[in-house]
């Protein structure tokens, strides 16, 4: 450990004619409070209150000497006097936590900090006693592999997985370390527990939010704000893990027509957008996809410039200028994840823990963007939500 330069920490006052900002301010603090600063490079350090110096001597008339040996018994006077600071230097070996994601650090830095907040409340600081191992998959779904079998690797004690597939390729790559999925589709048909009651592996976890009542839900909501809507655009990609054929379902029994539109890349959303225009959609519907998550600033001002109300899957969208969002909290479900993380650190199995689904779905409403797409939303649906973006 180095201090200003090339200066030891242990050593203070003397390199190079500098002196550590503060230091001779509140020399003790320094010395005793960062439990590093303990011998000072000059005299009028300790007379300040500073515990030790050594160095060549200004001595006046009078001043005590000091030789080696009293110096070097000093340095262990000092570390008799303080054993609670010697240990403090040694902590405790920090558990580590793979996180694998399937998005970028831009697009997902409330989630991982509502991860981190949820282990702090549970007595895991990051950096203190646990090392969190952050893999950013970016959107592409064939890293999850290596990024798996890298953390198994690192010798993580457990790992969480962001959704379903990065959730798989972390079961392929051990069947030792405990995981904690979040948000997958279908974890009891994908394989990834016996069951929701009783895992039974070394997987548990939060299951999908969108399952196909609360996805007949949102095309309700939509169709409650729109009366006289037909015709819905469901925008998906490679990377939409969720079933699509419960829209097309819900969409009969509303007595709407449900219209798929696939983009593969960024450049394909003006295109797709200009499509939905031309093919006379009223409204769109946005599900869970780690892309449009990615793209969701971009997704909200094409729907905007096209005047396409919209639903969207999670409330970042709509906090981003899309129409209103119907879903579970993204970031709850993270602080859910950590709560499991927490039990498996001290000692539970994954295999009994019961996975859990989300107990709560918001709706929430940009009134800002219902203004500029002229479109009154109906006082009923005004008093059902759990929160208006003015």
């Amino acid at each position: 450990m180095t201090l200003d330069g090339d200066c030891p920490a242990v050593f203070v006052g003397t390199c190079a004619g500098k002196t550590p900002p503060g230091a001779r301010e509140n020399p003790l603090r320094q010395g005793l409070g960062d439990l590093g600063w303990i011998v000072y490079g000059e005299r009028e350090f300790v007379n300040a209150g500073g515990l030790m110096f050594y160095g060549a001597s200004r001595r006046e008339p009078g001043d005590p000497m000091i030789d080696r040996r009293a110096f070097i018994s000093g340095l262990a006077g000092a570390a008799v006097l303080s054993p609670v600071a010697a240990s403090a230097q040694r902590p405790a070996k920090a558990r580590r936590i793979g996180l694998l994601m399937t998005t970028d650090p831009v697009a997902a830095a409330h989630i991982v900090a509502a991860f981190a907040d949820g282990l702090k409340e549970l007595g895991h600081v990051e950096g203190k006693n646990v090392v969190i191992e952050y893999r950013w998959a970016e959107g592409h779904r064939e890293r999850f592999a290596e990024m798996a079998a890298d953390l198994v690797r690192h010798k993580v004690d457990v790992i969480v997985a962001s959704s379903q597939a990065p959730a798989l390729a972390a079961k392929g790559a051990t069947t030792t370390i405990p995981i904690v999925m979040v948000n997958a589709t279908d974890p009891v048909e994908a394989g990834l527990v016996a069951s929701l009651a009783r895992p039974g592996g070394n997987v548990t976890g939060l299951s999908q939010q969108l399952t196909p009542e609360i996805r007949a839900k949102q095309l309700q909501l939509l169709k409650e704000t729109l009366p006289r809507l037909a015709r819905v655009a469901v925008l998906r990609s490679p990377a939409t893990t969720v079933g699509l054929q419960e829209y097309e379902a819900a969409g009969q029994a509303l007595g709407l027509r449900v219209q798929f539109v696939e983009v593969r890349s960024r450049d394909d959303l003006g295109r797709a957008f200009t499509a939905m225009v031309r093919d006379r959609i009223d409204a769109l519907l946005v599900p869970g996809d780690t892309f449009l998550f990615t793209e969701r600033q971009r997704v909200a001002e094409l729907a905007r410039e096209h005047r396409l109300p919209g639903i969207y899957s999670l409330r970042e969208f709509t906090e981003a200028g899309g129409l209103m969002s119907y879903s579970a909290r993204i970031t709850e479900l993270f602080r859910r994840a950590a709560v499991y993380v927490d039990k498996i650190l001290r000692g539970a199995s994954p295999a009994t823990l019961p996975v859990e689904s989300p107990s709560h779905y918001e709706l929430v409403i940009n009134l800002k963007t219902a203004k500029a797409l002229g479109l009154p939303i109906p006082p009923a649906l005004l008093v059902r939500a759990d929160e208006l973006i003015q």
